[in-house]
């Protein structure tokens, strides 16, 4: 389970080291291969070890194309989804298209979400937080059922 915020550089050619912690699980749950797309509501990426996107993936390819928003998320999703391997010091490459959608420039933010990661533009990190926040702390929003059912 990848948990935890963490503030990174990434260098002029693109590379992001992966944080030591986060290394050996990459590498035994696996084998340190990984697959970078884009979120589609956020302008943000998503980091899947590579067995958790193949389900994904899996599961995207089979929706039928006939309903636009299955063909638009498949486009979205897989058409943008980039298979990489951490190096031997811990590196992902990012692609160039990829750091500019989320617009990564020198410094992000390596989020955990459980089963995957998401990056961040650190400034853009640090404003949308703010706004999680306030929304968090509204006691009139609705939580999903799955939500109000859990123990905080």
């Amino acid at each position: 389970m990848f948990l935890g915020v963490n503030t990174l550089n990434v260098d002029a050619k693109g590379r992001m080291a992966i944080p030591a912690k986060h290394r050996d699980e990459l590498a035994s749950c696996c084998a340190s291969r990984v697959v970078v797309t884009i979120n589609p509501r956020e302008h943000c990426l998503w980091l899947y070890p590579e067995n958790v996107w193949r389900d994904i993936a899996r599961n995207l390819s089979r929706l039928p194309t006939l309903k636009r928003q299955n063909l638009v998320l498949q486009r979205l999703l897989l058409g943008h989804a980039s298979e990489v391997e951490l190096d031997s010091q811990g590196r992902i490459l990012l692609s160039t298209e990829l750091r500019e959608y989320a617009s990564l420039d020198k410094r992000v933010a390596l989020v955990g979400e459980g089963s995957r990661f998401e990056i961040w533009n650190e400034e853009s990190w640090l404003g949308n937080r703010e706004g999680w926040l306030a929304e968090a702390n509204d006691l009139d929003s609705d939580l999903s059922d799955e939500l109000g059912d859990m123990v905080l």
